[in-house]
């Protein structure tokens, strides 16, 4: 107990030294400890952040960063995009929403700038963050079995509810289990924090992280680690074998084969969903690539879905003359209904409350930047991604590395940033690692 008392004490201490040097420290960490919670505290945090800055506001710590005007800029074409909108009321709601593109860069222009030890204990601290989120999804989990016998409550979205989202909170743990596991020293929480972290990705079942965090892992052992060749094979024999057998859960193993079998055939029978006689038809790659009509009981698996709306995107910007403009921020959900009228898809079923895939958004970030802001939103969009993934290069920091990786990997099948904590996310690591840091200090692993 005492051995807890004093650690918390030290992390008090800490946090009050890091935030009497830069007041905006403290406020940053809350942010992104409350993107898993709800909106409002979210919303709260980045309201106590722009009001730090503005209270401690000083000249001379203002500075024009080129890295940090593409947010900015994303933001005023979103804002610009109401005068085209075809979806006026949809676009203005939605501005609230991105509001964080705006704010989070603002914020950093005007802070004074952090050094470069500062910012590897906002991730040490955000790791640690997540990491008691992940005890306690582990926790309502087993409670929630004990209550209903299900073991879906420990997979997907179950897991971590539907809000929140699977997809969105496994990127949030791989960041935390990458700065885990090139912390130097470790002690015995940390190893706790690596295992609980490692498994928290798999029982998400997210399959585009699963595999992308199972690159980065191998690029980690083959080029970061600093370790004697023998014993860099060796760990990543290990882990590459602890991920082949993860995968052979039940739950994990059904969303691969899933969609391994429906990309290998047209219209196989989807066994999890089928009940009795009504039968439940996989739609294959191929299918939602080309076929004119679909019936009501076809289902899309991930990848099938993501290239039945990059084509409906193709032939919207063409039909539609929207190259240059998109049809206004969130405004493109129309266009979507439009299409699954005209394909014959499944539109939901109220008396049940199943909703049907014409209220879905196009479950990619490239696609819904260019859908609804025109090419130059697409642009803006790229241009970060480009430079976040120059200075990873450059710094040298596998945490920012894998928040690159991540990042680009997410949005071919995720519309990450047209989501609250998404946008928050996505922006505040943007403008931490690719912010300038004026103060140089030893760039050491906390």
């Amino acid at each position: 107990m005492a051995n807890i008392y004093n650690s918390l004490k030290n992390v008090f201490q800490d946090l009050k030294k890091e935030n009497s040097t830069n007041t905006a420290f403290v406020p940053i960490i809350l942010v992104l400890l409350s993107i898993p919670m709800a909106y409002v505290l979210n919303s709260i945090a980045l309201g106590i952040l722009f009001l730090s800055i503005l209270i401690s506001f000083k000249k001379e710590n203002f500075s024009l960063q080129r890295n940090l005007i593409f947010p900015i800029a994303l933001y005023l074409l979103m804002a610009l995009s109401f005068i085209w909108s075809i979806d006026k009321d949809s676009t203005l709601k939605a501005l609230s929403k991105e509001v964080a593109l705006l704010v989070i860069p603002l914020a950093f222009l005007a802070m004074k700038n952090f050094t470069e030890e500062q910012k590897q204990k906002i991730i040490k601290y955000y790791s640690y963050g997540i990491f008691l989120f992940v005890i306690f999804y582990y926790l309502k989990a087993v409670i929630r079995f004990c209550l209903t016998q299900n073991t879906d409550v420990f997979f997907y979205h179950e897991l971590v509810t539907k809000d929140v989202n699977a997809i969105h909170v496994s990127v949030y743990v791989s960041i935390a289990f990458f700065y885990f596991i090139k912390k130097n020293s470790k002690i015995w929480l940390d190893y706790v924090a690596l295992v609980a972290l490692l498994a928290m990705i798999f029982l998400l079942s997210s399959k585009n992280i699963i595999v992308t965090f199972a690159i980065l892992l191998v690029l980690y052992f083959i080029f970061y680690i600093k370790i004697s060749k023998r014993m860099r094979v060796r760990n990543l024999i290990v882990f590459i074998a602890i991920l082949i057998s993860v995968g052979f859960l039940g739950k994990i193993r059904e969303r691969f084969m899933i969609e391994y079998e429906s990309n290998m055939s047209d219209s196989t029978v989807n066994d999890v969903i089928s009940k009795g006689d009504a039968k439940v038809y996989n739609v294959s790659i191929r299918q939602a690539w080309t076929n004119e009509k679909f019936r009501k009981n076809d289902f899309f698996p991930g990848t099938a879905f993501r290239v039945y709306q990059f084509r409906i995107f193709k032939e919207l910007v063409t039909e539609e003359n929207v190259f240059f403009t998109g049809f206004g921020l969130n405004a493109s959900y129309p266009k979507i209904a439009e299409k699954a009228v005209q394909y014959d898809i499944y539109t939901g079923d109220q008396s049940n409350n199943y909703e049907g895939y014409q209220s879905k958004n196009f479950h990619n970030q490239y696609v819904q930047n260019f859908a609804e802001l025109g090419i130059f939103g697409f642009l803006l969009l790229m241009a970060m991604l480009l430079i976040n993934l120059r200075n990873a290069f450059k710094s040298k920091d596998f945490v920012h590395f894998a928040f690159a990786i991540l990042m680009i990997s997410l949005f071919l099948t995720e519309s990450f940033l047209w989501r609250q904590r998404g946008v928050v996310f996505f922006t505040l690591f943007y403008c931490l690692f690719n912010s300038k840091n004026l103060i140089k200090a030893n760039n050491t692993n906390l």
